[in-house]
């Protein structure tokens, strides 16, 4: 995989052809998710102006925005004066009804470029690729904020084609010096409906899906069964020992009292009458 500087050399050189180009989507190796639901990242035009005649003061790139319509693929950014249009995303319904400018940025010379060799630095990663690109819709709260009054570029319409132009513009003079074609329309990104999302990998059927459901609860009913089945074993060998020691008890508590009741007859039956008789025989005597 070639160096990421050569890319940006390689897109540099395209452009640098003459100003007769397109804005031109960020490449995949600096932006993996373009476009997303509202935002577009471009390329900057850098070295896209230097063929151009020479230029007095400061010079400024304005980028466009305009949704694709029929009745305004090409539309004018400049009136007849060649001034630019200060139109808004308010005033233009979000570039339907003509396109409305979204960035401002200082023109940096294609030798003041920072190199990509420190891209792998963490710390200048978000500082290097501003330098390079550009994304239209990065702001989200410039429309309900009415404390902001810069140049706002509020988040673009999902499933909707752009398109867009860089201007170049003298801010001395405040006059186009040159400008790009428009580019070819850019699609955003359609938001998924959650019913049509496949969660489940392989793509399974609603068949496969039911048995699957089935063979998954199956271990926790096997469980709950073998729980139930031991907490009765345990139940049913308490009733028994219980059973066994009340029948012991009853027989205990029956032997002793028949012994009793038969030592108290035997006394009485055996001891009792002779000490009567004697005590009479006695009595007789003494008569």
């Amino acid at each position: 995989m070639p160096p990421l500087w050569a890319l940006l050399a390689l897109g540099c050189l395209r452009l640098g052809v003459g100003v007769n180009l397109q804005p031109q989507l960020a490449s995949m190796t600096f932006a993996t998710n373009n476009p997303t639901l509202t935002t577009v990242a471009l390329e900057k035009p850098l070295c896209m102006f230097d063929s151009s005649a020479a230029l007095d003061g400061t010079d400024e790139i304005y980028l466009y925005v305009l949704v694709d319509l029929a009745s305004s693929r090409n539309a004018s950014v400049q009136d007849d004066s060649r001034t630019p249009l200060s139109s808004t995303f308010q005033q233009t319904e979000g570039g339907r009804r003509g396109p409305y400018k979204a960035v401002a940025f200082d023109l940096s010379p294609c030798s003041d470029l920072p190199s990509l060799d420190a891209l792998g630095d963490v710390a200048r990663a978000s500082e290097i690729l501003n330098a390079y690109l550009v994304r239209v819709g990065a702001n989200g709260t410039c429309l309900s904020d009415p404390n902001f009054w810069g140049l706002c570029n509020p988040p673009l319409s999902a499933a909707t084609e752009y398109r867009f132009k860089y201007v170049l513009v003298n801010t001395s003079t405040g006059l186009v010096q040159d400008q790009t074609l428009w580019s070819d329309p850019i699609r955003t990104n359609r938001l998924t409906p959650y019913s049509a999302i496949d969660t489940w990998p392989g793509r399974r059927s609603g068949g496969m899906i039911v048995i699957t459901s089935i063979l998954g609860s199956l271990p926790f009913f096997l469980l709950v069964a073998f729980a139930g089945a031991v907490v009765l074993s345990l139940l049913d060998t308490g009733s028994s020992d219980r059973e066994t020691t009340h029948d012991s008890q009853i027989t205990q508590e029956a032997v002793p009292r028949s012994l009793g009741t038969s030592e108290a007859a035997y006394t009485s039956v055996n001891r009792g009458p002779p000490l009567d008789r004697a005590e009479v025989y006695t009595s007789k005597l003494q008569d």
